[in-house]
């Protein structure tokens, strides 16, 4: 667990430290902020592409092996990204990375449900939701220390030594592949691979450009985008349909409580992403805070989410993973709801406490959600099952980022005002969270 806790903070980090560091970047190489956002944006793409063809890639040749391949790739593309001598070298890199954070993501669940018990394997999907959340949310903060003492550069500094570290405690440590039968008969085919590509990579375009479309701007190029997408997704899941064990994990999709709980994450995904974009807005711009102030108040959300983490990894397996979610998408949705109707003249605690009860919501929802996703799947689908769990992270993000851009092209009067609305409308996607998840039975036994 220590080997896939630190692969998991590794990985997740990085994918978040780099939006800090774009305007450095710009003023060095004297390009168009613009462009620099494809610095994240391949990141995200190579990631986003390859977790389901990695995840089934885990079930025929082992997750071990897809684990640390993942992660020597991404402690050699990280020296790339840190002695990148321009901005397509380092677009190159930073994919380069993605591809090795895929291999880590997309079977570091499965490998937990191999590493823990049956009886102790909530504790484990707790500490391991518990990593990528407060990874997730320290990512800009260490970057922000970084960049103020130094380069841009010194993001990468330590990336390949640590790689290497934990890819030498992994080979000592992780368990041996587990025979696979049901997958193994049945190769991948390169087409497939292809397609998912294609499919995820043009609806991510899609997504980004919808997301920063500005008044009056045309909506061609996310259709083409998005309908181009669609047509290769057609043609990908037709293909997908008459295959026992699929690469897009149709069949686990047929199963009631794992396509519930796919779309109680994804709209979850979805709530926390609007709201912790706008957050910083409605703090800082609108209410007229101070940075570090605001990063102070904002952070009151992960610290409530690793205090009741733990406490929810034991409830897992004695309470209904279905009621934990909904209870959990409840105070979330009040949080949310609560941080809208924020007084002008709200003190200091009166945001902590609305920080706090979103981030105890989540807590409550995401440990016993991916609990359930990982366990409604048959043991020798447990890498397709860990995939569906990133593909839906990154679902989410998107959709919520969407959402808020929608909100500042909508509600623009005042200051304000697209935030809050954008908080209320998370809100609303945190109870229809909460619906899916109710709606589930338990799963069967793995």
């Amino acid at each position: 667990m220590a080997v896939i806790l630190l692969g998991l903070v590794l990985c997740v980090m990085d994918s978040t430290m780099m939006n800090m560091a774009l305007p450095q970047v710009a003023r060095q190489w004297q390009v168009d902020p613009a462009q620099t956002l494809w610095v994240v944006n391949a990141n995200q793409i190579a990631s986003l592409v390859l977790l389901l063809p990695l995840a089934a890639l885990g079930d025929r040749m082992g997750y071990r092996r897809v684990y640390l391949g993942g992660m020597v790739i991404f402690g050699l593309a990280s020296v790339g990204a840190l002695l990148a001598p321009s901005l397509p070298w380092l677009i190159v890199a930073r994919a380069l990375q993605g591809l090795g954070a895929a291999g880590v993501l997309s079977v570091n669940a499965s490998l937990v449900r191999l590493i823990y018990p049956r009886a102790q394997l909530g504790k484990g999907m707790a500490l391991n939701s518990l990593t990528v959340a407060l990874s997730f949310v320290a990512g800009p903060a260490v970057a922000a220390a970084v960049i103020s003492l130094g380069d841009w550069r010194w993001l990468f500094a330590l990336h390949l030594p640590l790689a290497l570290a934990i890819s030498w405690l992994g080979t000592r440590s992780l368990p041996q592949p587990v025979p696979q039968a049901a997958a193994a008969q049945q190769p991948l085919s390169w087409l497939d691979g292809v397609l998912n590509i294609v499919m995820f990579a043009s609806l991510f375009l899609g997504v980004d450009r919808l997301s920063h479309l500005q008044p009056g701007g045309s909506l061609w190029p996310a259709a083409l985008w998005l309908g181009l997408g669609g047509g290769v997704g057609a043609w990908y899941l037709r293909r997908q349909r008459r295959l026992s064990a699929p690469m897009f994990p149709l069949d686990l999709l047929r199963i009631p409580v794992f396509a519930l709980s796919m779309c109680a994450s994804i709209t979850a995904f979805c709530a926390q992403t609007m709201a912790f974009l706008a957050l910083p807005f409605l703090l800082i711009e609108a209410r007229g805070l101070p940075t570090g102030q605001a990063g102070l108040l904002i952070s009151a959300w992960p610290l409530a989410l690793a205090i009741s983490a733990p406490w929810v990894g034991r409830m897992i397996g004695r309470w209904p993973a279905g009621r934990l979610g909904a209870v959990g998408m409840a105070l979330f949705a009040l949080g949310l709801w609560a941080l809208a109707l924020l007084p002008q003249d709200a003190s200091n605690w009166n945001v902590v406490w609305r920080m706090a009860l979103c981030g105890m919501g989540f807590a409550f929802f995401q440990s016993p959600n991916n609990f359930t996703i990982v366990t409604s799947a048959p043991l020798h689908r447990s890498g397709a099952a860990s995939g569906m769990l990133g593909a839906a992270r990154h679902v989410g993000q998107g959709l919520g980022a969407v959402l808020l851009a929608a909100a500042f092209l909508v509600w623009n009067r005042e200051p304000g005002q697209a935030e809050q609305y954008a908080l209320l409308l998370s809100g609303c996607c945190a109870v229809l969270a909460g619906c899916f998840s109710v709606l589930r039975k338990a799963p069967a036994k793995a």
